[in-house]
């Protein structure tokens, strides 16, 4: 099964990437994911579920360490072509 995770988290810094968005960032990028696209407002990536969920964890991890003091998480499943 496939999945597409889209996340953001808070708080919001307009001048510069926070440290937890940075975190957020590095943890989707060294992930085994594919169709990542990180950006100021909000990010995606999808992959295997395995994959997807074991990054989706490492993600709330790292973020919330480096204060991040909300994350916004939406999971779905991607519908394989018949």
């Amino acid at each position: 099964m496939r999945l597409r995770v889209e996340f953001t988290t808070e708080p919001f810094d307009l001048e510069e990437a926070p440290a937890h968005a940075e975190a957020a960032r590095d943890v989707i990028q060294e992930a085994r994911l594919d169709a990542v696209d990180v950006g100021p407002f909000g990010n995606t990536a999808e992959g295997e579920s395995d994959e997807v969920l074991r990054a989706v964890g490492a993600l709330l991890r790292e973020s919330l360490a480096a204060g991040a003091t909300r994350v916004s998480l939406q999971v779905n499943v991607i519908q394989e072509a018949r």
